[in-house]
């Protein structure tokens, strides 16, 4: 199916309305293996690894593209898109998603498995369509969740206009683990935005800014979250951190 624009995309509207509404709808299999999980997959080379938030970024802007994606929703037609059905079951239940890093021959066989890739700023990031984690792509399934992690960067100011998600640093998150957590952000931040700013944002390629906030930064950011000026996402505690834990704050870019 050819990539639509947004501004011109009649369908929108509907794809934006599943993000709107949330997810979480039923609750999770009682069989372990048919539990839904979106993969993403960190382009990580040895050589030359990209900055932490140039990763993380890719990782949010690439999960949100294909949450918006004309495959995962109806076509022209009425009739599903290909990947409409295995989206849906993943969004009415807990959006989990699982990134993975890849190099060489491992990231061009991940190219090949159904989902969007993102480059910027000199990172790589594949979100992939999601599905039961006990029926995972073989060339996938055998890329390392863990054991690479890349040090905490200070990329320059976020550009004018551009949301940010902020992630609290203190928690000591794993690039794996806090990819998920901004690709989360994305979606939350997608769904909170009205359709025709979702449009904008769509239309514009997703642009967004992941930064780490300290402690100080931090209790300003619920504060926000409170007043319901920004987004939070708190997470089931599965790994790394405490469930219930705020892990990313979005925001609105700052004109």
């Amino acid at each position: 199916m050819p990539v639509v624009d947004p501004a011109s995309d009649p369908l929108f509207g509907e794809r934006h309305g599943v993000l709107a509404r949330g997810y979480g709808h039923r609750p999770d299999p009682d069989d372990p293996a048919k539990v839904q999980a979106m993969p993403i997959v960190l382009h990580i080379p040895k050589a030359e690894p990209p900055a932490r938030s140039a990763l993380l970024e890719a990782a949010a802007t690439a999960t949100v593209a294909l949450c918006l994606d004309p495959r995962v929703g109806p076509g022209p037609d009425g009739e599903p898109g290909p990947w409409q059905e295995p989206f849906l079951a993943w969004n009415d239940a807990r959006i989990r998603k699982v990134a993975r890093r890849a190099r060489g021959a491992h990231w061009r066989a991940a190219q090949e498995v159904d989902g969007v890739t993102v480059e910027h700023a000199g990172a790589q990031a594949r979100a992939l369509v999601p599905g039961p984690v006990g029926d995972l792509d073989p060339r996938i399934a055998r890329l390392q969740i863990g054991g690479t992690d890349l040090p905490h960067d200070a990329p320059p100011e976020p550009a004018p206009g551009v949301p940010v998600f902020w992630v609290q640093k203190n928690l000591g998150m794993t690039v794996g683990k806090a990819a998920a957590q901004v690709g989360h952000a994305a979606m939350l931040f997608a769904g909170a935005l009205d359709v025709d700013a979702a449009r904008e944002w769509a239309k514009a390629g997703f642009p967004c800014a992941v930064r780490d906030a300290d402690e100080a930064a931090w209790d300003a950011l619920l504060a926000r979250v409170e007043s319901g000026s920004a987004v939070a996402v708190r997470d089931a505690g599965f790994t790394e951190v405490a469930p219930g834990s705020v892990t990313v704050v979005a925001v609105r870019g700052e004109s």
